[in-house]
């Protein structure tokens, strides 16, 4: 769910009417009515109970607002401290990002941020998957990545946007022929993964067992994403990723199929917890503006 899916449940979950939704928002009521429905697809139940008369949450969609409105309330809190902080942001922020799609909207924001804060310098850099972590703690000041990141130590910011994912094959395998996979595809190609990453993180994109609980076999790790590539290539295995990447790492020895029943990969910012300056709280802000625009295309 991306932040303005996110602004619309909640306005109608507080107003309970799709017109005056729609009109504190400036859209259509249709645009309120596709964008419930595409949530309510996503989570396979009903949120609002719809009658010619009145708009109800239901139970689920109650648990929802309560979860969602503690995470919006972040983000308009971020937005308030970057306007709060105004002119006279100065110094040097370190900036990182795991794939380009996430360095296009990191890029979008750090143009806007450089015309509201021409004396702060920001620098941009190509995060290391496998030490993802490392620099963030050390020195480095954000970071757009995948999530989850469950760190006592870091600061995950809410959802900016999500991609949904596909399996990376050798050219000539079975699989790559097929238009979609399928999770219970996994049990039938070694995965190749990540050196260097939570194990919570791992579970999660390299999955262990298929829904069905068959064995997902495990290929040889690698230290980076062009060296994921190589193996995939050479035949050793198969590795999830987003299906954007298929944009921008195509070879003729690999091949991206989409998943059919895969949940979308999430991507967020994230911060060390002793580095909450107000350079970094008004570029945070800005990263959010920038993709409620819809600058992360």
């Amino acid at each position: 769910m991306e932040l303005r899916e996110i602004e619309i449940f909640l306005t109608l979950a507080e107003e309970l009417h799709f017109g005056r939704t729609a009109e504190r928002l400036h859209v259509t009521p249709a645009r309120v009515s596709q964008a419930i429905k595409k949530q309510e697809r996503a989570i396979g139940a009903e949120l609002f109970k719809r009658t010619s008369r009145t708009v109800q949450l239901t139970p689920i969609g109650a648990e929802l607002r309560d979860g969602l409105a503690r995470g919006h309330r972040q983000i308009k809190e971020a937005l308030a401290a970057a306007a709060a902080a105004g002119q006279g942001i100065t110094g040097e922020l370190s900036v990182a990002y795991s794939a380009p799609w996430c360095g296009s909207l990191v890029m979008a924001a750090a143009d806007v941020f450089r015309e509201r804060h021409p004396h702060c310098v920001i620098h941009l850099h190509d995060s290391q998957l496998n030490d993802f972590l490392g620099p963030l703690r050390e020195s480095r000041d954000l970071q757009m990545s995948e999530l989850p990141i469950d760190e006592p130590d870091i600061v995950s910011g809410p959802v900016l946007f999500t991609e949904p994912r596909a399996l990376v094959v050798p050219a000539g395998h079975a699989l790559a022929g097929r238009d979609t996979v399928s999770l219970e595809d996994l049990a039938t190609v070694p995965l190749v993964t990540i050196d260097g990453q939570p194990r919570y993180f791992l579970d999660l994109h390299y999955p262990h067992r298929t829904p069905r609980g068959r064995l997902v076999p495990r290929g040889p790790t690698a230290s980076s994403w062009q060296e994921v590539l190589a193996l995939v290539g050479a035949g050793k295995g198969a590795s999830p990723t987003c299906a954007r990447a298929a944009r921008y790492y195509s070879r003729p020895d690999i091949a991206f199929v989409p998943f059919s029943d895969a949940p979308p990969v999430e991507y967020g910012l994230l911060w060390s917890a002793t580095r909450n300056t107000p350079r970094l709280r008004a570029f945070v802000g800005t990263v959010l503006e920038t993709a409620a625009a819809g600058s992360a295309a």
